[in-house]
């Protein structure tokens, strides 16, 4: 019984082997995607050129990199407490910022989102404005708000601001026309308006996405508020600056300490969030 067994086993595997397909391999490129991919290699190669990349100058340059690096040892402690101020007027102008520009974002996106929006006239236009503002460099804005409402973190909020609604309102806007749309046919079947299918099905089946969205854009705008503190919009980034300038490269490697810490502290808080949200979906 045993060997019949241990027979009918091998020719099922026997067969099963048979059965199988070859491997998948590579289809030779078309001719077409052979010009494509040698434009390219002769473009980055240009693009390498116009780079400026230089091997000479990196080896001519190390011994300076050397210079300034034993400068930084050990980081001065001497303006800890300016500092410090200056990396929580950072996280504060980024906190506001954001939150802020989450709330703009959330009625922008309605208006952009396929499912949602009123008129596709409404959609596109809306979708425009949000690819101009996520288009416009971070330091183009921080440069339009402080000649507008002067130097400080006024300027650099601002700036947050619109950078979050180019963020996330493009974002929101996707998430809710990737929720199921069973729930809202069927309210729209028994009479239901857009308003309440919108604040009903659309928002809370997208709030996950929103949440997680959320996240990483306050991860982004604190690293942002740093560079926008290096053209007067407040923050770290105006000390870093100073420090630079003044050749104090003990104070700015005590800046750039703070700024990590600052930076991993917020992406720690992000992700933990994240993870805590993942497993309350399960």
């Amino acid at each position: 019984m045993d060997k019949q067994k241990e027979n009918s086993l091998m020719n099922n595997a026997i067969n099963g082997q048979a059965t199988l397909d070859t491997p998948m391999r590579f289809e030779r490129p078309s001719i077409l995607t052979q010009v494509l991919f040698a434009l390219f290699v002769l473009f980055f190669l240009w693009s390498t050129s116009n780079a400026g990349l230089s091997i000479s100058e990196l080896l001519s340059g190390l011994p300076n990199m050397a210079t300034i690096g034993g400068e930084m040892i050990p980081p001065a402690t001497d303006r800890a407490w300016p500092m410090a101020n200056a990396i929580l007027v950072t996280f504060q102008m980024a906190l506001v910022g954001t939150v802020i520009g989450i709330a703009l974002s959330i009625p922008i996106a309605i208006l952009a989102a396929r499912n949602a929006s009123p008129h596709p006239i409404v959609r596109h236009v809306t979708r425009s404005v949000v690819s101009f503002f996520r288009t416009v460099p971070d330091l183009a804005w921080a440069l339009f708000f402080v000649a507008s409402v002067g130097l400080g973190p006024f300027a650099g909020t601002l700036t947050i601001i619109v950078d979050t609604i180019g963020f996330c309102a493009r974002f929101f806007a996707e998430s809710m026309e990737e929720v199921d749309p069973g729930p809202s046919e069927a309210l729209a079947s028994i009479g239901a308006n857009p308003i309440d299918r919108i604040a009903v099905v659309l928002i809370p089946g997208a709030m996950p996405s929103f949440i997680n969205i959320s996240l990483f854009s306050l991860e982004k705008a604190v690293r942002s508020s740093v560079v926008l503190g290096l053209v007067g919009a407040g923050g770290i980034g105006a000390e870093l600056a100073v420090s630079m300038e003044m050749f104090r490269y003990d104070q700015a490697a005590m800046i750039v300490l703070m700024i990590f810490v600052l930076v991993f502290a917020v992406e720690q808080f992000s992700s933990s969030t994240r993870n805590r949200l993942l497993r309350q979906s399960k």
